[in-house]
C-alpha cells in the first residue's frame, strides 16, 4: 500500500516525469495496480470539484503509449503484456462516466441548498439561467467540456446544479467519456512510440491540449460577437 500511495503521488506531482513514472508503475506494481491507481485520478478529476488540478488529457496519451511499449517488449519476449490496452480503456471509461455521474448528483444536492435565499450573492434566477442554458446547449456543453482541463471539472457539477435532467446528462457523459478516452488513449497507442513524440512528449501534450481548448474558444467568440451584434441592433433601434 505504501509503494502504491508513493507512486501516486508522483504521478500527481511530477507531470514532466508523467510517462516514466507510469512506466516504472508498470513495471513494478503490475497490471492491477496500474488500473486501479489510473482509474482512481480519472475519477478523482472528473468527479471531485476540489482536484481539477489531477492529469487528465496528458494521462490517457501517456497511458495509450505505455500500453504498445509494454506489448511490444511482451511480444519480443514471448510473454504476456503487464497491461492490456482495452482493459485499461474500459477501466478509464468507466472512471469517468461515473466521476461526473457523482459530480453531477453533488451539484444537485448542493443547488437547492446554496440558492434557497440564505445567501444574497447566489441569486435563483442564476440558477433558472444555468438551467435553461444547459436544456439549450447542455448536450454540446458537456461533451466538449470532457476536452478542456479544469471546465471538465466543473461542467457537470454545474449541470447538476442548473438540475439539467439526469437521463439527458447521462447519454451525454458517456459519448463524451467515450470519446475522450477513446481518442486520446488510441492517440497514445499509435503515436507514442514515434521517435518525435518519444524526444517532444511534453510539447505534444501541450498541443492536444491547446487543440482540445480550440471549440470553447470558438464558441465563447460567437458568443460574443453575437452579443455584439444584439448590442449594436438595440442601440440602432
Amino acid at each position: 500500500m505504501e509503494a502504491f500511495l508513493h507512486d501516486l503521488w508522483q504521478l500527481i506531482t511530477e507531470p514532466g516525469q508523467l510517462r516514466e513514472n507510469l512506466a516504472q508503475i508498470v513495471e513494478t506494481l503490475g497490471g492491477p495496480a496500474t488500473y486501479a491507481m489510473l482509474g482512481l485520478i480519472v475519477f478523482a478529476e472528473t468527479g471531485l470539484v476540489v482536484t481539477p488540478f489531477l492529469p487528465g488529457d496528458s494521462l490517457l496519451f501517456a497511458t495509450g503509449a505505455v500500453a504498445a511499449t509494454v506489448e511490444s517488449v511482451a511480444r519480443e519476449r514471448g510473454v504476456e503484456p503487464a497491461i492490456n490496452v482495452w482493459t485499461m480503456s474500459l477501466v478509464l471509461f468507466v472512471a469517468a462516466v461515473v466521476g461526473d455521474a457523482v459530480n453531477y448528483h453533488v451539484g444537485r444536492f448542493i443547488g437547492p441548498v446554496a440558492f434557497d435565499g440564505r445567501f444574497r450573492w447566489l441569486k435563483k434566477q442564476h440558477l433558472e439561467r444555468t438551467h435553461a442554458f444547459f436544456e439549450k446547449h447542455g448536450g454540446r456543453a458537456v461533451v466538449i467540456a470532457r476536452f478542456v482541463p479544469i471546465v471538465r471539472t466543473f461542467a457537470p457539477f454545474v449541470a447538476g446544479i442548473g438540475s439539467m435532467t439526469y437521463s439527458r446528462f447521462a447519454f451525454y457523459n458517456v459519448f463524451g467519456a467515450f470519446l475522450w478516452v477513446g481518442s486520446l488513449v488510441t492517440a497514445g497507442y499509435l503515436l507514442g512510440g514515434l521517435p518525435f513524440v518519444q524526444q517532444h512528449f511534453e510539447k505534444v501534450v501541450l498541443g492536444i491540449i491547446i487543440v482540445s481548448v480550440m471549440p470553447i474558444a470558438w464558441e465563447w467568440w460567437k458568443v460574443r460577437r453575437e452579443k455584439k451584434r444584439s448590442e449594436k441592433a438595440t442601440a440602432a433601434g
